[in-house]
């Protein structure tokens, strides 16, 4: 027999963004139940971002998720931008009088999963055969399958995608019904997280002739590392004494007394380059939400933020929707949200081309000239600024 259960908002992803539209539901009095292919440590485990904008700290420090991210979290008060021969920094909160915060989005997912347990959240983790129906209506539904087997249906007036790109939600608008836009990059990022404490006080972002580097971080003791690499490079290919050794080339070992201190390597993997939107961000009662709807090369740090600001808009619109019958906040959505969207695509966009190496003699005096503009400029520091530690939700 099917287990039946009658929602306001039937949520799909139990990733950030999907746990903090819960969240945010709540507080505007409106109910949902959040459906999850992976299990729960498996959604708490996945490496992703680690950097927060000053608008998404504000947000989770408003609804009350602000705890743990003040006592853990790193302020930074910008970057340093490299090429060979040069290191500079740039201030944000001198330029613009806003910083950004290093916190993993695996904790970030941890607070958001302990906040809806304690609100008493409905959740179903790892189902399968998820599938949507009626969404053109005005009662759509959710079907799947539940680990032993039961099927369940999950009622709603809302459904909302929070599942990633390649989960069903952005899969149920028809291609009748969406335009997409996408760009592919030729490279890659082979990340590797290391049990080392950062060697760098801001995260590094280096141009090299041979590839571009990134030396990040998670937390004092945990350093995040990042090669350029073409896009079907496998992990297994790259010995740890050979990261070590090209990492320390690409971001100036010895230059003016800087050195990178290796460690021991607890995960690799490479992840491909691309930028994709799909528009409207809605098909009738379905909403779209986070990488559903855009991804973003992660040069920009911009990913995980870009979610946050669409759930933080998408919240009120829908409470207003269900608990006033007010349609307008949620038939605005999608272009407000695009907004943002496309904003935070082209500053991607900027960084991504203006740092990593083509092989292209003519491109690399363009990005030369690029940095050393964007390093010594005030205007061009500050456009940097302004888009990395992000705009205000709503712009």
């Amino acid at each position: 027999m099917t287990q039946r259960v009658r929602t306001q908002v039937a949520i799909v992803g139990a990733g950030p963004a999907g746990l903090l539209l819960s969240h945010l539901l709540e507080r505007e009095g409106v109910e949902s139940v959040i459906v999850e292919t992976r299990s729960r440590p498996y959604v708490e485990s996945r490496i992703r971002a680690g950097i927060l904008e000053a608008s998404t700290v504000g947000l989770l420090r408003d609804v009350g998720l602000g705890g743990r991210l003040d006592r853990e979290g790193i302020e930074h008060r910008g970057i340093h931008l490299q090429w060979p021969g040069e290191r500079h920094h740039l201030d944000f909160v001198d330029l613009i009088g806003r910083s950004v915060t290093v916190y993993a989005q695996t904790e970030v997912t941890k607070d958001l999963g302990n906040a809806r347990d304690a609100a008493g959240q409905q959740f179903r983790y790892e189902v399968r055969d998820t599938a949507l129906h009626d969404l053109t209506s005005d009662r759509p539904y959710l079907t799947y399958t539940s680990p032993d087997g039961t099927p369940g249906r999950v009622d709603a007036d809302v459904v909302v995608g929070c599942d990633g790109s390649f989960g069903p939600s952005r899969a149920a608008v028809p291609a009748s019904a969406a335009r997409t836009w996408e760009r592919v990059y030729p490279y890659g990022w082979l990340g590797v997280l290391a049990d080392v404490a950062p060697s760098t006080d801001e995260l590094i972002y280096a141009w090299h002739p041979d590839g571009f580097a990134l030396h990040s971080m998670r937390s004092p003791s945990v350093s995040r590392l990042y090669l350029q690499v073409p896009p079907d490079t496998a992990p297994a290919d790259w010995s740890d004494e050979r990261i070590w050794a090209e990492l320390a080339a690409r971001l100036g070992e010895g230059e003016n007394g800087w050195h990178l201190t290796p460690g021991p390597i607890t995960e690799k993997s490479v992840l491909p380059m691309r930028s994709y939107v799909q528009a409207p961000m809605r098909h009738g009662r379905l909403f779209l939400a986070g990488d559903a709807a855009h991804i973003v090369p992660p040069t920009g740090a911009k990913g995980l933020n870009l979610a946050v600001a669409d759930v933080a808009m998408l919240a009120p619109a829908l409470g207003s929707l269900l608990t006033k019958n007010d349609h307008n906040p949620a038939d605005a959505y999608s272009d407000a949200a695009l907004r943002r969207v496309w904003r935070c695509t082209h500053f991607s966009w900027w960084m991504t081309t203006m740092l990593h190496s083509t092989g292209d003699p003519f491109d690399a005096e363009l990005q030369r000239s690029q940095l050393a503009w964007v390093s010594t400029s005030t205007a061009g520091a500050t456009g940097l600024a302004e888009n990395y530690a992000g705009l205000p939700i709503g712009f």
